[in-house]
């Protein structure tokens, strides 16, 4: 999900739960059950507008940010259309991807396996490259289950 929707999904999430909650305080003693499931039904339709309108909202939001990203920064259509240049700039910018994630691996293994001696500065840059390039390559949430072994791991490495 994109960081719009997170944010919305916080705003409207669990509104009709809240809304019950508060609610039951002030239903007339003599409202039948039928009648408060049919307000909590009411309530929860509300939050489902909500939601289908954030849901919009959200769409619309990243739309208007891809398209602004494609005019600052061009498509690949545009860098075709550039003799020579345009084509080995789609290919470098291609390329980014499986550098980074095997120069990643090869500094990885080198480190672990101790066939080279990092300064602590050395170890920092190490550690933020690793969370840049696996969460991009595996997701933010699986870089966050795992990132307090690697923390562990680093610390026991440190001595």
């Amino acid at each position: 999900m994109s960081i719009f929707g997170t944010l919305l999904n916080g705003i409207t999430g669990g509104f009709a739960e809240k809304a019950i909650d508060a609610v039951k305080e002030y239903f007339p003693p003599d409202m039948s059950a039928e009648q408060k499931a049919e307000m909590q039904l009411k309530l929860k339709q509300i939050e489902l507008d909500a939601q289908r309108q954030a849901n919009t909202a959200v769409n619309e939001a990243e739309k208007v940010l891809n398209q602004r990203i494609a005019e600052y920064e061009g498509t690949a259509s545009d860098l075709k259309a550039i003799p020579v240049v345009g084509p080995l700039m789609i290919f470098l910018r291609g390329l980014q991807r499986p550098v980074w994630g095997f120069a990643t691996l090869y500094m990885d293994f080198m480190w672990f396996a101790e066939w080279t001696t990092l300064t602590e500065k050395q170890e920092s840059a190490l550690m933020a490259i690793n969370v840049l390039v696996l969460g991009f390559l595996f997701g933010e949430r699986a870089v966050k289950n795992v990132m307090p072994l690697i923390t562990k791991l680093f610390e026991a490495k440190r001595g």
